[in-house]
């Protein structure tokens, strides 16, 4: 009887636990996409990636010149001079390869610090509708991975609504 009331108990406080909860999705990404200002990060990351490659360039033309420069007069240096020249051009190559692996981070890191803003943004509309709309859990569609989601939950043309937005 004792297994009996138990099980009629979490089964009850199970049912009472699930009818509180309300699920529901966004596409933070798709809501990026729609703001206007998301244009502007994308010309500044494109600046940014353009002032990248001209450094890479620069780098990569005084390598070619400290190369070219080396093998023009190497007979007439010094044995000294030749392995300073020697290690001056083995640290430019090691320059140019780690600038190419830094590369991609450092415009990662230029797209996290443009986007931040807006995404607080989204944040701030999305923990608005949340409150209005009573749900309890919202889920990213985007970063989750979800297989499916039905789209009475899906919370992204709310919060669009939200900033004032429309799909385009």
């Amino acid at each position: 009887m004792k297994n009996l009331i138990l099980t009629l108990v979490l089964i009850l406080s199970a049912l009472g636990t699930q009818a509180q909860t309300k699920l529901g999705t966004i596409d933070a990404e798709y809501i990026l996409a729609q703001m206007p200002e998301n244009s502007k990060v994308e010309d500044s990351l494109k600046a940014y990636n353009l002032t990248l490659q001209e450094d890479l360039q620069a780098t990569i033309k005084k390598y070619e010149t400290a190369v070219a420069d080396y093998q023009a007069n190497n007979t007439t240096y010094t044995e000294e001079i030749k392995k300073t020249k020697e290690g001056e051009i083995i640290g430019m190559e090691n320059e140019i390869k780690n600038f190419r692996q830094k590369a991609s981070l450092l415009l990662q890191m230029k797209r996290n610090e443009l986007t931040s803003p807006l995404y607080k943004k989204i944040d701030e509309a999305m923990k608005a509708v949340i409150s209005s709309e009573g749900y309890t859990q919202i889920l990213n569609v985007t970063t989750n991975g979800l297989a499916y989601a039905d789209p009475k939950f899906d919370i992204t043309d709310t919060v669009l609504q939200k900033l004032g937005l429309s799909a385009k």
